[in-house]
């Protein structure tokens, strides 16, 4: 029997969408287009990676705890 978690396949998919740039300082932002303000930075990608994911996190559950339905935010 195969164990689903749908909101861990929400953030990994959305996370595969994830944008990041180099700036000029040498650090790093990222954003997830499809999550409208999901956007975080990082001195490292690694950090900036890690940050993101939490970011989003906290987005979806403030989404959730706003009354939000998830499948408005499909991602692809």
């Amino acid at each position: 029997m195969s164990v689903r978690f749908i909101l861990s396949d929400y953030v990994e998919q959305a996370t595969a969408q994830a944008v990041y740039d180099k700036l000029e300082d040498g650090t790093f932002a990222g954003r997830i287009p499809a999550c409208k303000g999901v956007i975080a930075f990082g001195s490292t990608l690694r950090e900036c990676e890690d940050e993101l994911r939490s970011t989003l996190e906290d987005w979806i559950l403030l989404g959730l705890k706003l009354g939000h339905s998830l499948s408005g935010y499909t991602i692809r």
